[in-house]
């Protein structure tokens, strides 16, 4: 009997998708469902960036292209992203790729050998934990702990879990699924233990400008930090364009080099007429980038204002991302149930509100004993927002 490799027992997935399947299997039932579960964005690609597509695909730009991204894209990338971080890049700096989590895998293979460490952050897109292990590192969590603006950074646990052995941090700021941000204290000190330790740092900046206050920060543009630092980009969250996958690392030049050489072997290239379109979303009109930052902060103020309704219930407004992470161990200790999963099955059959939990954001470190569920508002309009946690908030006062 043929065997599979041993390495797939080892690989995970994107657990928000298999939420997406009882919803939908929920509805295909004949049943509303009010879908907070997956960070997808119902708000079109802008006329625009499709139009550009659509020209570089009659203008027959459909065949390959070099592997670390057309010049053009790389240029625009470079000009755009340094500007807004306060960094000179160069194209060269700049590998494009079919959307963002191409980068973590791919930095990971440029850095991680077998049975060294990779510190993460848990809860946190559950593709970081994925990646190392089945590559064969070590995935070393670091836990965040709530505060009245959030959650922050235990920084003491990351310089606990240091050692010779550590060869990187991943370190998301303006964070799915908690939509934690840093202090400029916060960004510095892990700056710091970067530097101490020589370790290679992924920025995970995919929610960068999907901000309503405030200025995002790169902890690339700290002194220093340039030379270890990749970024991983995305045009999925900032021009609504999830389904086109494209994205891009920004990294030292001799991590670039080996990151276009993996592009090669893995998938040629990103899809030529696609890139075309990312150079329009970057240099073309940028309106609809703050319509519909008007559109999610509309969203993001009605569901915080129903979810602190809720006795037992409190989430800090967030300033970035698309996400919302309320603890509800009150909730669940008032309606009898001890594990999140369960209440989070019964509230889709019972309200129709779909969500994910902390469970799918990582494995549970040791002395975690709060709940949370995580709201994620891109995928659904106000009237749904205020009509299904509206309901989620009735069966929760009248259990």
């Amino acid at each position: 009997m043929q065997q599979l490799a041993h390495r797939l027992k080892r690989l995970g997935t994107e657990t928000a998708f298999s939420v997406a399947q009882a919803a939908a299997s929920w509805k295909a039932q004949g049943n509303l469902v009010y879908p907070f579960h997956l960070g997808d964005i119902n708000i079109p690609t802008a006329p625009h960036i499709v139009e550009a597509m659509n020209r570089a695909i009659a203008d027959g730009y459909t065949g390959y292209c070099p592997g670390p991204g057309i010049p053009q894209l790389r240029e625009a990338l470079a000009e755009d992203l340094g500007s807004r971080r306060g960094i000179t890049f160069s194209p060269d700096n700049v590998v494009v790729m079919t959307g963002g989590k191409p980068v973590i895998t791919k930095f990971l293979q440029a850095v991680l050998n077998p049975g060294q460490d990779v510190l993460y952050p848990n809860p946190g897109f559950p593709i970081y934990e994925s990646q190392i292990e089945y590559l064969g590192g070590n995935a070393v969590p670091y836990r965040y702990v709530p505060t009245d603006a959030g959650f922050a950074i235990d920084l003491d646990q990351v310089r606990a879990s240091i050692t010779k052995n550590t060869v990187a941090i991943i370190y998301n700021d303006l964070q799915n699924p908690i939509s934690a941000e840093s202090t400029a204290a916060e960004r510095e000190a892990i700056a710091l233990i970067a530097q101490e330790h020589d370790l290679w740092i992924l920025s995970d900046e995919a929610y960068f400008e999907t901000r309503y206050e405030g200025v995002s920060q790169s902890i690339a543009s700290l002194p220093g930090m340039a030379e270890r630092t990749v970024i991983l980009y995305t045009f999925s969250k900032k021009f609504a364009m999830t389904g086109s996958r494209l994205g891009c690392a920004v990294a030292p030049l001799e991590i670039a080099r080996v990151l276009g050489t993996l592009n090669t072997n893995d998938e040629s290239c990103t899809t030529h007429y696609v890139q075309w379109a990312g150079i329009e979303a970057l240099r073309g009109p940028q309106e609809p980038v703050q319509q519909m930052l008007d559109i999610l902060c509309e969203r993001r103020d009605a569901a915080c204002d129903l979810v602190n309704a809720v006795p037992g219930m409190h989430v800090a407004v967030p300033q970035s991302t698309f996400y919302l992470f309320p603890d509800v161990t009150e909730v669940m200790e008032r309606m009898g149930f001890t594990a999140v999963g369960a209440f989070a099955t019964e509230a889709l059959r019972k309200t129709g509100v779909s969500f994910c939990t902390r469970e799918h954001f990582g494995r549970r470190q040791h002395g975690e004993d709060r709940q949370y569920i995580r709201l994620a508002y891109s995928g659904i309009d106000v009237t749904n927002i205020r009509e299904g946690l509206g309901r989620l908030c009735e069966w929760i006062e009248t259990a």
